[in-house]
């Protein structure tokens, strides 16, 4: 992406000066190199939890706003809190920065961003509030989230599953000071050129949204009207089937399937049903499969599965978790394991599982009083409605299926690949403006 500038001379300053950092690098000979504590406070927040958030009240600001509704700056706050419950909390000021104290990877840990509003706020557990008067707090958050400093935040934290960072650590972290009047420079170029990239980046990803939601609308058609478009429909009287097809039947599982409890045995790879990726093809390593470590040594409780059988979880089935088999192997004691009865195109059905009209069926036939303790019992399951075409056009169907997600996967990974390239333009402009790689007028 080209973006056009009078103020980003590429040419180095004239005389620069090795700043002691690894990722800092050479800076300008008239620049300074300040650890954070050298010139701000840290404190923390707390006393603010996702249920106490208020329709009406005072701005409130959770860390885990900070990883998914804020970049560099926070201008407008999307969450509010009543005076009571923000009096035990952090109030904070303009120009304040705020770190996330704890996070789910290493690579995040520690995001920056910097308040810029004139109405106080209040910041909830788990967020480092860093104060300070000397220098451009909006440069500051520039710095503090170029590729280096995020490196050196990781380097101070800790943790497996959750990851902390603290106060006493960040404290410690090294950034490049140039004058005050540079740092407004630098602070208001980037501001200008990141937003230009955030637009396309934006746009691009809005892209990748419409594509997936049309091939989405494509597959559903295809699974439950067919690919010829003049052929003669019929009203199923099933209020969320609606019509299909005249020669296709709308029949109950029980007619298609019958259920397996055959154990599984040592041979056997373990498979897993997932609500994004079905009916896994091999087995989990422990490092994908938290639950890996604590497997039931007896491997006769496994339901064994083959291929074209059904599976699904009952605790998530409402949810869409569910798919054919393509593996042989064996499946967790809490699944339910449907036989084919007759020939079958497994892929047709797993689309037609997956779709959300068949997924809310699911959901509707599943026993519990909250979504936590709902199951789908195999009584249930068997009394579904499935829309049956001839087989051969459930063949010819998912052979449609399979190439239209090819060419939209084709053109999703070009638009991501277009993404993370403007991000890596990006992260390389901010980290060339706050380390003086490039002039700023």
């Amino acid at each position: 992406m080209k973006i056009a500038s009078t103020e980003m001379a590429t040419e180095d300053y004239r005389h620069f000066k090795n700043s002691g950092v690894e990722w800092i690098g050479r800076i300008p000979n008239h620049w300074q190199i300040n650890r954070l504590a050298s010139f701000g406070r840290f404190s923390k927040g707390g006393g603010i939890s996702k249920e106490e958030l208020a329709p009406e009240g005072v701005p409130a600001i959770l860390y885990g706003d900070i990883y998914t509704k804020y970049d560099i700056s926070i201008t407008n706050v999307c969450h509010k809190v009543t005076l009571e419950i923000a009096r035990k909390s952090k109030e904070i000021s303009r120009n304040s920065l705020l770190f996330t104290g704890s996070g789910e990877t290493i690579e995040d840990i520690g995001k920056c961003v910097v308040y810029l509003n004139d109405i106080p706020a209040f910041v909830g557990g788990d967020i480092i509030v860093f104060e300070q008067t000397e220098n451009d707090s909006l440069f500051l958050s520039y710095a503090l989230n170029t590729n280096g400093a995020r490196y050196e935040k990781a380097r101070f934290s800790k943790g497996e599953i959750v990851v902390h960072t603290y106060a006493s650590k960040l404290k410690d972290i090294y950034i490049p000071i140039p004058p005050k009047k540079e740092q407004r420079a630098i602070a208001k170029f980037l501001w200008r050129k990141t937003s230009i990239i955030k637009q396309a980046i934006d746009i691009k990803e809005k892209q990748i949204e419409l594509l997936e939601e049309r091939m989405q609308i494509l597959i559903y058609e295809a699974i439950t009207r067919g690919l010829d478009s003049n052929v003669r429909m019929k009203d199923t009287g099933v209020q969320w089937i609606g019509t299909i097809p005249d020669h296709w039947q709308v029949v109950a599982n029980r007619t298609l399937f019958e259920e397996r409890n055959e154990p599984g045995n040592d041979s056997l790879p373990i498979l897993s049903v997932s609500i994004h990726t079905a009916v896994s093809e091999e087995e989990l390593g422990d490092d994908q499969n938290v639950r890996g470590k604590v497997r039931i040594e007896d491997k006769s409780s496994y339901k064994r599965v083959y291929i074209n059988d059904i599976a699904f979880n009952m605790m998530r089935a409402w949810q869409g978790a569910i798919g054919v088999v393509h593996t042989e192997g064996m499946v967790s004691p809490a699944y339910i394991v449907a036989k084919p009865i007759g020939p079958i195109v497994g892929d047709y059905l797993e689309f037609q599982y997956r779709t959300n009209a068949f997924i809310q069926q699911m959901d509707r036939f599943s026993k519990g009083i909250t979504d936590f303790r709902k199951r789908l019992y195999w009584a249930e399951f068997k009394q579904l409605l499935t829309i049956l075409p001839p087989i051969e056009e459930q063949a010819e169907i998912i052979e449609f299926v399979v190439q239209l997600t090819k060419r939209t996967d084709r053109v999703v990974k070009q638009k991501e690949k277009e993404i993370e390239k403007l991000k890596e333009y990006k992260a390389t402009l901010i980290n060339s403006a706050v380390t003086g790689k490039i002039k700023v007028t």
